[in-house]
């Protein structure tokens, strides 16, 4: 059975719907794309079109059906050693810090990559027995339990290298076979929590030496973005660092930071204590 079409009228509404709820801004050119994530859902409720949909999640009485609508338009694609130079950069941050306890957040982690990857690497840089934690949040329910699960396909394990991917990683069998496992000591160390980083309410969150929030501002307008910096910004240690990722920049959305190169910001008194310019390889582009 063929999904419905869409109309211009409906899809005005689920692109106003999902603004409001996640701040991300659908272009008109990603219509096929929630026909495609959501015609499924028409399927499964015997609905013949996207307005009765849309009625449906408007009402109120299917709170679950509100979330999986999220999770289906905000999953975005990520994979491990995602933009390597930023895992570089945080092997000799972390290095620097050695010592201290250390915290990193992953803001818009997906299923479970970036912050495993932050693992791999704080894990080599600083041991095991040291003390250093990461929370990998995301709007979705759905990547996050693929995240907690740690459970990949052999394939999404390409980026990492193979000492690392053999010493931090469990070769599925039997009925697991074609899938590899991050191993228990990495899985502890990192905390999914599902987080809106539109709307955050997280006071209990405390404060962070890093905060990785990459290749999810693309999908904002300028007010969202100011929005979502504005409220993760209180969670960065004075002396810390804010990620983004290549195709993205802070430039105009907070005078709060500053840009140490391309993609990595400070707080403007640490930039002027030198303190992460100094940082072995700051002089490379990121």
């Amino acid at each position: 059975m063929d999904s419905p079409l869409i109309s211009d009228q409906e899809f005005g509404l689920f692109q106003r719907l999902i603004y409001r709820l996640a701040g991300i801004s659908m272009a008109d050119s990603k219509k096929v794309l929630l026909v495609g994530r959501l015609g499924k859902r028409l399927r499964h409720y015997g609905l013949s079109s996207f307005g009765e949909y849309y009625r449906m999640l408007a009402a109120g009485e299917h709170p679950e059906e509100l979330q999986m609508m999220v999770d289906l338009l905000t999953t975005n694609e990520t994979y491990f050693f995602r933009e390597p130079a930023h895992f570089e950069f945080l092997a000799e941050f972390a290095a620097d810090r050695r010592g201290r306890p250390f915290r990193v957040w992953s803001g818009a982690c997906s299923s479970g990559e970036e912050p495993y990857t932050i693992a791999m690497v704080l894990a080599e840089t600083l041991g095991l027995s040291a003390s250093w934690e990461i929370v990998g949040s995301d709007i979705s329910l759905t990547v996050l339990e693929r995240a907690r699960a740690g459970l990949y396909p052999m394939e999404r394990g390409s980026g990492i290298d193979l000492p690392l991917l053999r010493k931090y990683c469990l070769k599925g069998v039997r009925g697991q076979s074609g899938q590899f496992l991050v191993d228990r000591p990495l899985r502890e160390r990192v905390t999914f929590r599902q987080l809106n980083l539109v709307d955050l309410e997280a006071r209990d969150l405390g404060q962070f030496d890093m905060i990785f929030l990459r290749n999810v501002m693309i999908y904002f307008d300028n007010d969202t973005k100011r929005k979502v910096v504005t409220n993760m910004l209180p969670h960065l240690r004075d002396d810390g660092v804010f990620i983004v990722g290549h195709s993205e920049s802070l430039n105009g959305l907070t005078d709060d930071l500053v840009s140490i190169r391309p993609t990595l910001y400070c707080r403007p008194a640490f930039r002027t204590n030198r303190a992460v310019v100094r940082q072995r390889g700051a002089s490379r582009t990121a």
